[in-house]
């Protein structure tokens, strides 16, 4: 034990809570005696009582209802039922009502021993039981507090890059060189598509998970925001299931996306004409989850010139390695439809 244990013993017979103080004090504890529950309650008023042992027997009424009146543990000492009936029937009524220990009585010396020990057990239990509520306490305070600071890095980070692409897109606005205007978009979209995983990340119960609808819902909104002109009227229409994935996951998504989406706004369909790009995320059967980029327009002649400088499509692959995914092209469909199968796990 961690040191003395100060009892208040409620019991009607003088004679025996003297022999119960002496045989406590032997053990270098100390007892309180009470012949009834009135005085009982004024005593654990002053407080500095560690254990409480309750006769069955008291003058006017039982030990169980003091014990009705103790209120609830979390409010008031452990409680050792005594009674000296055999019957198990009031031991079992006295733990539903609240005791944590009983102890029969009798006129033997192995009383005081039972009844030490059980006082003993139940301290011992009880200051375990309030250890392991503050250690659970103290873990879920770290916890949140984990996740709060989590949540304001997010927030920041979705802050810093959201400055970085609108600087971007104002020196887009101020240059002449359409090649330079263009590859300027396409960085925007970039940054863009990294800014919206960590804001979702932010705004979100879930740690570390990211609902890819409400993400690629923002996403696609801001991609045809930053990309469409008179010359690319176009719309980008989004049909996702509510997926949730990783951060890492949903960042290589995301990018990849943009990417897509990019390329069709510059090569899918003749300028100023209006046209449609749909973006599609949904499970297989087999449990592979696929996006679809798909427009109507000119489609992808593999026998063409070389367009661009090779950037996105280094980018699309190293975005596909990181979801171990699988990237290919529908040549039967019309216009472009490009599918990328990748595990949720």
């Amino acid at each position: 034990m961690r040191g003395p244990i100060r009892v208040l013993y409620i019991d009607d017979d003088p004679g025996l809570g003297v022999l119960v103080q002496k045989a406590f004090a032997r053990r270098g504890h100390s007892v309180v005696h009470v012949t009834d529950g009135a005085a009982g309650f004024a005593r654990l008023a002053a407080g500095d009582i560690d254990v409480i042992a309750l006769d069955h027997s008291l003058p006017g009424e039982t030990g169980l209802d003091v014990l009705a009146r103790l209120g609830p543990r979390s409010e008031r000492p452990p409680v050792v039922y005594v009674t000296g009936s055999a019957d198990a029937r009031i031991a079992v009524q006295a733990i539903k009502a609240g005791a944590d220990e009983y102890v029969i009585k009798d006129v033997s010396g192995e009383f005081y021993e039972l009844l030490i020990a059980g006082v003993e057990h139940v301290l011992e239990r009880w200051r375990l039981r309030r250890q392991k509520a503050e250690d659970e306490k103290a873990v879920r305070h770290a916890r949140d507090r984990a996740e709060m600071l989590l949540q304001e890095v997010n927030h920041r980070i979705a802050n810093s890059l959201g400055l970085v692409a609108a600087m971007v897109r104002m020196q887009a606005t101020v240059l002449s060189d359409p090649a330079a205007v263009q590859a300027l978009q396409e960085t925007q979209a970039r940054i863009t598509a990294i800014a919206g995983v960590h804001r979702r990340l932010y705004t979100s119960d879930r740690i570390g998970l990211v609902e890819i609808d409400d993400y690629l819902g923002h996403l696609c909104g801001e991609l045809q925001d930053s990309l469409a002109d008179d010359d690319h009227p176009y719309e980008v229409v989004l049909e996702a299931e509510r997926i949730e994935v990783s951060t890492d996951k949903a960042v290589s998504l995301g990018v990849i996306i943009g990417e897509l989406v990019t390329n069709a706004f510059k090569y899918a369909y003749q300028k100023g004409r209006l046209g449609t790009i749909r973006v599609v995320v949904a499970t297989r059967e087999d449990g592979i989850v696929r996006l679809t980029v798909e427009d109507d327009g000119a489609g992808y002649d593999p026998s063409g010139p070389v367009r661009g400088t090779g950037l996105g499509s280094k980018i699309l692959a190293a975005m596909a390695t990181n979801l171990a995914a699988v990237v290919t092209q529908d040549r039967e469909a019309p216009g472009t439809r490009i599918q990328v199968d990748f595990p949720l796990k």
